[in-house]
């Protein structure tokens, strides 16, 4: 197929999933001027209960003109900085987020936050540039009203800004796109409905709140998990949940009940989702530091009345994300046969169906490779393909066609999947997404656990000739003690652990990186066990410790 043809039905297999409304509020949005509303603002209501501390993410702000995002830092110094082009994106949104406001030890450095604020009032026009973007504005607008409810002066020009700001956003609400960025955008308008007091501020509260209503039955799946399938913006929407019943109760306004539901459900979700160490598997787009730490969370939602409790030993299973979850004696699996996220929105999506991760004595051992990019280079790409993550690669090729930093073509579907949870512990499913291949391959695996011992079988069914490659990526602090043929022996916190290969293949050692946050790169080792003939293939690994 001619190259021309290729992006042809990329772009169709790509744009057959989008909602039409998606659709045509992107062509709208070309064409769209939206003015700026530069009138008074209403007066700030008075808080009627107890604004209760947020979750706290670390400190970003290291000078009073320099920050350090995504491990790298800049010195802010001029109304040029703001949209500085020769900076990451991702840095300048972060940049304009404001998230320093409610950091580790933020009253520290009160000081630097009075002059960012004000200097960022002074040199961002209205309705131009990075900050006035409605991702960036939306989390802005957050940050100043909670600094403000911690008992921190909003000077009068701050105040007609922030109004400014959230009556710019209301007509540029992300409803060409959806998901976590639609969220975001009716946060904002129910912090700053509540926070100011006037019949406009009432509009932005309604509108927010009837988004929310309207968002929170498909955005939170029956098990509780997100419907991104990302552990990451799982804990950025708990988070908002959290601040939403907070902002509630602090102005005593009632609250849907389905908020308060919905948060129970989403922590049991994350704490099945984590590894022993208390942080996050890396499933889709995923890295530790974007939102505040595991444990921050659960300590706010026990700060707000909502219990939080480790999962329980045994087989877990999430069946509306698609994951699973087996602890027994010193072993954490956490599967993945989960789809790539809505249809309609797999910006976040990874090609990593059926790919896993396993702690051992407490210690990350196998892993998913993490995420430290966003944009559409060739980090991004690499990132997101199959070969990143803990599963089988076929003829090079990935499992999901992800493309162009945020999208994704054909995608990769799990089916006949099975469990079973008896002396033995069982997971298996197969997906489809080889089936593009000639030869018409189907990828099926099974995970089966029983006394301090995992088999994974692998067999990939079709016909033709094809080349298998069974990948396990190391966490960096596995030691590597012993290679042989089909074997190879490490360390892990003071114990032997073997892996043993049974196949028609050949085992290798390749270097590789690990992302376990943005602007990070870690040196690891992947195996490959490598089979090259006719299909159908079958390759078994033995992990014993």
């Amino acid at each position: 197929m001619s190259g021309v043809f290729q992006k042809y039905f990329r772009y169709w297999y790509t744009l057959r999933y989008l909602k039409l409304a998606q659709i045509i509020r992107r062509i709208q949005r070309r064409f769209r001027h939206i003015s700026v509303d530069l009138s008074a603002q209403g007066d700030p209501r008075e808080i009627e209960d107890v604004w209760v501390q947020p979750a706290k993410r670390d400190q970003r702000m290291v000078g009073e003109k320099e920050f350090c995002f995504l491990h790298e830092s800049h010195v802010v110094d001029n109304i040029k900085s703001w949209n500085n082009e020769q900076w990451p994106k991702l840095w300048l949104y972060n940049l304009h987020y404001f998230d320093d406001l409610t950091a580790e030890n933020a009253h520290q450095r009160l000081a630097w936050h009075r002059t960012i604020i004000r200097r960022w009032v002074a040199e961002n026009l209205a309705g131009s540039g990075n900050g006035w973007e409605p991702y960036p504005s939306s989390l802005r607008i957050v940050n100043w009203i909670k600094w403000s409810l911690a008992g921190n002066n909003l000077e009068a020009t701050w105040l007609h800004s922030l109004a400014v700001q959230i009556r710019y956003l209301s007509n540029n609400l992300e409803t060409h796109l959806l998901g976590n960025h639609l969220f975001a955008n009716a946060k904002a308008l129910v912090f700053a409905g509540l926070f100011f007091e006037n019949n406009e501020a009432e509009i932005w509260y309604k509108t927010g709140l009837n988004i929310i209503k309207r968002e929170l039955p498909e955005q939170v799946l029956n098990d509780g998990g997100n419907f991104e399938l990302s552990t990451m913006y799982h804990e950025i929407f708990l988070e908002d949940l959290l601040d939403i019943v907070n902002l509630h109760r602090a102005f005593d306004r009632e609250l849907p009940a389905s908020i308060e539901l919905i948060i129970p459900k989403m922590l049991r979700w994350l704490s099945v989702m984590c590894h022993p160490d208390g942080e996050i598997s890396f499933f889709n787009d995923a890295a530790i530091g974007i939102s505040p730490s595991v444990s921050e969370l659960f300590k706010y939602a026990k700060r707000l009345g909502f219990e939080t409790s480790k999962p329980e030993v045994g087989l877990i299973e999430l069946p509306d994300s698609g994951y699973s979850r087996i602890e027994a004696d010193e072993a954490v699996i956490l599967i993945d046969r989960a789809a790539v996220g809505p249809d309609y929105l797999p910006a976040h999506a990874h090609a990593d169906t059926l790919s896993f991760e396993l702690s051992l004595f407490g210690r990350r051992v196998i892993v998913n490779s993490g995420t430290s990019v966003y944009g559409t280079g060739t980090d991004r790409h690499q990132q997101r393909s199959t070969a990143a993550h803990s599963t089988v690669v076929l003829d090079g090729e990935n499992s999901s066609e992800v493309w162009g930093g945020f999208r994704v073509a054909r995608r990769a579907k799990v089916h006949t999947s099975y469990t079973r949870c008896r002396d033995e512990l069982v997971v298996s499913g197969c997906h489809d997404g080889y089936k593009r291949l000639s030869g018409c391959p189907v990828h099926c695996r099974t995970w089966s656990y029983f006394n301090s011992s995992l088999n994974i079988r692998d067999e990939i069914n079709g016909c033709g000739d094809h080349k298998v490659e069974v990948v396990f990526h190391l966490h960096p602090d596995v030691e590597i003690s012993q290679v042989s043929k089909g074997c190879i022996v490490f360390r892990v916190a003071g114990h032997t652990v073997k892996f043993i290969y049974s196949g028609d293949g050949d085992l290798f050692l390749e270097k590789s990186t690990y992302h376990p946050e943005f602007g990070l790169s870690i040196n690891n080792t992947k195996l490959i066990y490598c089979v090259n003939h006719c299909l159908p293939i079958n390759v078994v690994t033995k992990i014993t410790w």
